[in-house]
């Protein structure tokens, strides 16, 4: 364990690094206290817009009368959202404070699953849909920061509980988003409409974590030194970390948004593969937690990139020879697999020595990873349109998981990013 001098002053560069006043006292209780329950807010938040997307995409693309390509374009909106978006978030957090960007997150997230229901056509859902994205996309990059900031000391146990919350809400809107469509009436705008409620609830303590800036001096006027001392670009565990997350992107973006059709189209109903998506979500809750736990007591996480991949080109290979023969075997195979995204979520907080190398590493990880990660559902969707079955989309799908078990090992290497990337190496 490490002492109190050196845990306060890894908390002061990550509150410098995310634009909250540096101080040398202890945080707080009551605040420690709302920084988590913000942060399992935001997480349960931060993709049923993108799971009950895929539950009613059949609907979905008969109401707005979209192509097999241009659902895989929407399918793919969240990545470019995410990289897009991603890249503002440190410089908006250092202007701002992470708690008011989360915040304004949180609302952007409501605002857009309440207005994408209401889209007369493709543009505009798009556009509906953009907005919430772009609330996701903050909050995507800022809470590895956040727990760099306020849990120095438990990194990998913090990491653990939102992305556990993070895949609740995840199997939560693909289980019951159809159950709820049916009581509804069967219209799949309510049935995503619903989930601006549950978003705007998550609002509410990060309202409070907007006033969480001691007095002090600025952290706009006092710019960290190890920041400005890297060049992120130079560092190949950086380049590593942001293939092995766009790789893992695609595959988790691929299987939010077109595992339900893959079932359906197996025979299995709306409902069924609703509930079968939930499962592969759901996997994640328990090894969410376990999972990067366990990674931060490990020198290289290599051998943990290689058995989430073994998982998931088994489970591939259930989906190309027989989807209907045993879809809860597949489902589950999958939801291991997905488990790469909190493993790539704690490597980022270890591959680097201090909060605002985390700061920096979260944001050109996520942001080229999910850029990394646009083509690959639209591919998927032409694929499925032109060869008129799944075979090949399946195929393509298990070819990426190679390079993403090489970029993995580059990635798990007991490395920091300072040591191969200062500015004047």
């Amino acid at each position: 364990m490490r002492d109190d001098e050196t845990l306060t002053r890894e908390r002061r560069e990550a509150a410098v690094a995310v634009g909250r006043p540096a101080v040398g006292e202890p945080l707080a209780t009551w605040t420690r206290r709302l920084v988590v329950i913000g942060m399992i807010a935001a997480a349960l938040n931060l993709r049923p817009a993108i799971a009950s997307l895929g539950a009613l995409l059949e609907e979905v693309r008969g109401g707005l009368h979209m192509s097999g390509t241009v659902a895989g374009l929407l399918t793919s909106v969240p990545a470019l959202c995410f990289a897009v978006f991603g890249v503002a978030a440190p410089r908006l957090a250092r202007r701002f404070g992470p708690g008011a960007v989360v915040c304004a997150g949180m609302a952007a997230i409501t605002a857009g699953l309440l207005l994408r229901p209401l889209a007369g056509g493709t543009p505009a859902f798009l556009a509906a849909s953009a907005l919430g994205l772009a609330g996701i996309a903050v909050g995507n990059v800022l809470m590895p920061v956040i727990v760099k900031q306020y849990f120095p000391d438990r990194i990998g146990q913090m990491t653990g509980l939102y992305s556990m919350a993070l895949a609740l809400g995840t199997a939560i809107a693909a289980a019951v988003t159809v159950p709820i469509t049916h009581t509804l009436g069967g219209s799949w705008r309510l049935g995503l409409g619903v989930w601006a409620a549950f978003a705007a609830i998550a609002v509410l303590p990060w309202l409070a974590l907007v006033r969480d800036r001691s007095s002090g001096v600025p952290a706009s006027a006092t710019p960290a030194p190890r920041a400005q001392a890297i060049r992120i670009t130079r560092s190949p565990t950086a380049w590593a970390l942001a293939c092995y997350f766009g790789l893992q992107a695609t595959g988790a973006y691929i299987t939010m948004g077109w595992l339900p059709q893959i079932f359906r189209d197996a025979g299995v109903s709306a409902s069924t593969a609703g509930v079968l998506l939930a499962v592969t979500m759901v996997m994640g809750v328990p090894l969410s937690f376990v999972l990067p736990a366990v990674a931060g007591r490990m020198r290289h996480q290599g051998g943990l990139v290689v058995v989430l991949a073994a998982f998931g080109l088994v489970g591939y290979a259930g989906l190309w020879l027989a989807p209907g023969a045993a879809p809860l075997a597949w489902a589950l195979m999958l939801g291991v697999a997905n488990c790469a995204f909190p493993l790539a979520l704690t490597m980022i907080g270890m591959r680097s020595r201090s909060g605002p190398g985390v700061v920096r590493l979260s944001a050109f990880a996520q942001s080229v990873g999910y850029l990394l990660s646009i083509p690959g559902p639209i591919l998927v969707g032409t694929l499925y349109q032109r060869s008129g079955g799944w075979g090949l989309p399946i195929a393509l799908m298990a070819g990426l998981m190679v390079p993403q078990i090489i970029a993995g090992l580059f990635a798990g290497r007991g490395r920091h990013i300072e040591d191969e990337a200062r500015a004047d190496g």
